[in-house]
């Protein structure tokens, strides 16, 4: 039994490490069922290809003209972006899953404390970046489409490729999904000791820029999706703030944390 509380806390002790090709060999077998997850799930979704491929660019469709289409330039388009798009929908459910043997792989490494700590950012992550995609699709989508198909031409065909737009659309996912991801993160940071309040207000101004130098980067060149991205970032930073204030540790909390050294 002292033996076993002493690896829980002390995981990293050479006494407790295990052979290379052990670790080795339950990574690729983790991998494995990690990619048969995401197989199966492709494999019952296939058949309803056209359909996921639909409801995914229904809020394009909605700011087309009647009658206009998206159009697929290369002969097997047609075939692959659904495909495509379809693998990337049985990946997000299969995350779950994924991010379950990923900490299966990597718990036996961890701290207690730590281990108290990462289910619930992994649950909460999750449940962020769901709810950032969320966002994107029903919000920033139908508002960003509608204005930029308001400023097109009567003498241009808005009829986009459905390869750029799918490859557009996987951009806007993981930008937003990663977005909801701040206040998690500040979160993280406060718990592990590298930010305390204090710290993270005086950071504010510098996440208000950089919050709007990412949304350039990452969005088309138009005012409304920039302000999309770069306004939930710096909100959802705020929120990380109070949160850090009600629940998170103080700077001299921070400073009364044992070190890792402490630990071993």
């Amino acid at each position: 039994m002292a033996e076993n509380n002493k690896q829980l806390e002390a995981p990293d002790d050479p006494a407790n490490e295990q052979p290379l090709m052990s670790h080795l060999v339950e990574l690729r077998n983790r991998t494995v069922r990690s990619a048969i997850a995401v197989i199966v799930v492709f494999v019952c979704l296939s058949p309803f290809m056209k359909e996921i491929f639909d409801f995914l660019s229904k809020p394009l469709m909605v700011a087309l003209p009647q009658g206009v289409k998206l159009l697929a330039t290369g002969v097997v388009a047609p075939f692959m972006v659904p495909l495509k798009v379809t693998l990337f929908v049985a990946f997000l459910i299969a995350l779950p899953y994924v991010l379950y043997q990923i900490w299966a792989y990597v718990a036996p490494a961890l701290y207690r404390r730590e281990k108290r700590l990462a289910l619930p950012i992994l649950l909460s992550s999750i449940t962020m970046f769901a709810v950032g995609m969320m966002y994107c699709y029903f919000i920033v989508f139908r508002m960003v489409f509608q204005f930029i198909a308001g400023f097109s031409p009567d003498s241009v065909n808005f009829a986009p490729d459905i390869d750029s737009y799918f490859s557009f659309v996987l951009t806007m996912f993981v930008a937003f999904g990663l977005t909801f991801e701040v206040p998690i993160v500040v979160m993280v940071l406060n718990h592990v000791g590298l930010a305390s309040y204090e710290k993270l207000v005086k950071a504010r101004p510098f996440v208000i820029v950089g919050a709007f130098v990412l949304a350039a980067i990452f969005t088309p060149p138009d005012v409304l999706s920039q302000l999309l991205l770069a306004l939930p970032l710096v909100v959802l930073f705020q929120a990380g703030i109070w949160l850090v204030k009600a629940f998170g540790k103080t700077q001299d909390d921070i400073d009364a944390m044992p070190k890792d050294d402490d630990e071993d």
